[in-house]
């Protein structure tokens, strides 16, 4: 792409995903390859280490730091702004100097290849500083820089392992040309990269707004109570869903909502019958009485439903989730299980538990006595609940699928299980990680400052919604009927 096309396209790419920081690239690949002005000068690549000087950094003692203003400014990566260091450590025994008129760039670390404008300042050994020689402008050379340092940062994708060394610096090439085209390189740059800012602002902006009104209109659709409602704003919804939704993360929102509507009953057509719940509290009943015959739970009292503001369909049961299920605790870590035949299982702690899936890398292990095995065991098709964790994940659900043999739950992550097929786990799952569970989990919460944290009696309380109509799956995802 020549200069011409280059500047025709401009705003097209920009408004393309992440077209600002690619049109950035772009700007300075093009300079540095002397085509982003109409006529430049043929001239050879020259390598870095026969046009500039390189100073590596050193750090000064510890004892020698200071953020009182006493001594010579000290620049590590972590001061790295913009374009200029933030100046916030001094030290009185600066070892190795950067001065105005360098480049500094990162070597080591997180951020090897960022660069910024130097002042006068002593370096850390996580900076070296490129000193041009006559005939080289600083801020020519900084734009010059940059295609590498886009280079490094796409191959170490922000690793700290990344290093560079005075070899990798001395390899590096550019072209420098007479001091007159440098000048009308960097000026060019310079309007170019106005352009981009220009153009970023406009589109935050536009993405503010955009997002304002994806929010106002899907909470329409949210708090509509009753079919003639939700139809009206799903067709404004639908009518303007292109102007509301333009990325990935967009539709999430969407399908948020869409759950919502789901176990609020406004997805499914109106029906003059109730759900039959009497078996499945029947069958709920029988598996509870078993359980305290083998020990593997204790006599609970049966709690009534929570309160709740959530309008559901008339003809749905509204029950609370301890009829319908049975919930258990998991294990104790550090119990004194001496003199006790033991076993060593992989057990499901709250970090396992995310919404509607697992995290089983690296589990790991405990040990039970080896006759609680059948207590503490979870089995395909039972959900597990988290009791805890930040204030806006607690009650995460997601159904175990049989993955790991032998495989049990830590006593903060609870094991609920459903007797009846007239109630799907499927449904459960969708319900209490929807954003009524969320609000009810939420609000029933013994909570801190950062952390929140539910009882078994809390979950038990959950007021769980029945439909007349089974609910179907579809290749494992839910569908209303």
């Amino acid at each position: 792409m020549d200069a011409q096309q280059f500047l025709a396209e401009f705003g097209h790419i920009a408004n393309a995903p992440g077209g600002v920081g690619r049109l950035r690239e772009l700007v300075f690949a093009l300079a540095a390859q002397g085509q982003l002005l109409d006529s430049c000068e043929l001239v050879e690549l020259s390598f870095l280490d026969k046009v500039a000087d390189f100073v590596m950094g050193q750090a000064p003692p510890g004892n020698e730091c200071n953020t009182n203003g006493n001594g010579t400014v000290f620049v590590k990566t972590g001061e790295f702004g913009e374009l200029y260091p933030v100046v916030r450590e001094w030290t009185t025994k600066p070892l190795k100097h950067a001065k105005q008129g360098d480049v500094l760039i990162c070597v080591v670390g997180a951020t090897v290849g960022k660069l910024n404008l130097a002042i006068d300042c002593a370096i850390g050994r996580s900076v070296a500083a490129i000193r041009p020689r006559g005939g080289l402008d600083t801020k020519y050379l900084y734009y010059m820089l940059m295609p590498f340092t886009f280079r490094l940062r796409s191959g170490s994708k922000g690793s700290a392992q990344g290093v560079i060394g005075k070899a990798e610096l001395s390899a590096v090439t550019l072209r420098v040309p007479t001091e007159e085209e440098q000048s009308r390189i960097v000026a060019k740059v310079d309007e170019l990269m106005a352009m981009c800012g220009k153009l970023e602002a406009q589109q935050q902006e536009r993405r503010k707004l955009q997002n304002a009104l994806r929010q106002s209109t899907l909470r329409a659709v949210a708090a509509a109570t009753s079919l003639h409602e939700l139809q009206t704003s799903w067709a404004r919804l639908e009518t303007n869903f292109g102007q509301l939704f333009s990325a990935p993360e967009d539709v999430d929102d969407f399908i948020a909502e869409l759950k919502n509507l789901a176990v609020r009953g406004l997805l499914e057509l109106p029906s003059a019958s109730k759900p039959a719940t009497d078996a499945i509290k029947v069958s709920c009943n029988e598996l509870r009485v078993h359980y305290i015959a083998s020990g593997l739970m204790r006599r609970q009292k049966l709690v009534g439903a929570a309160d709740s503001d959530v309008i559901y369909p008339e003809h749905w049961a509204i029950v609370p989730f301890d009829e319908v299920a049975v919930v258990i605790g998991g294990v104790t870590k550090g119990r004194d299980l001496h003199g006790r035949e033991t076993i060593t299982c992989s057990y499901l702690a709250v970090a396992n538990v995310q919404r509607g899936f697992f995290k089983l890398q690296a589990l790991k292990t405990i040990q039970i006595a080896s006759d609680e095995l059948e207590k503490y065991l979870v089995q395909e098709g039972d959900l597990l609940i988290t009791e805890g964790g930040d204030w806006d994940k607690v009650g995460r659900t997601a159904i175990w699928r049989g993955d790991i043999d032998n495989c049990l739950h830590q006593n903060h992550v609870f094991k609920a299980r459903v007797p009846s097929e007239e109630l799907l786990n499927e449904w459960v799952e969708l319900v209490f990680n929807s954003g009524v569970g969320r609000d009810y989990f939420a609000g029933a919460s013994k909570q801190t400052t950062n952390l929140a944290s539910i009882n078994m009696s809390q979950l038990r309380n959950f007021a769980a919604s029945r439909s007349l109509f089974r609910r179907r799956m579809s290749n494992g995802q839910f569908s209303g009927k």
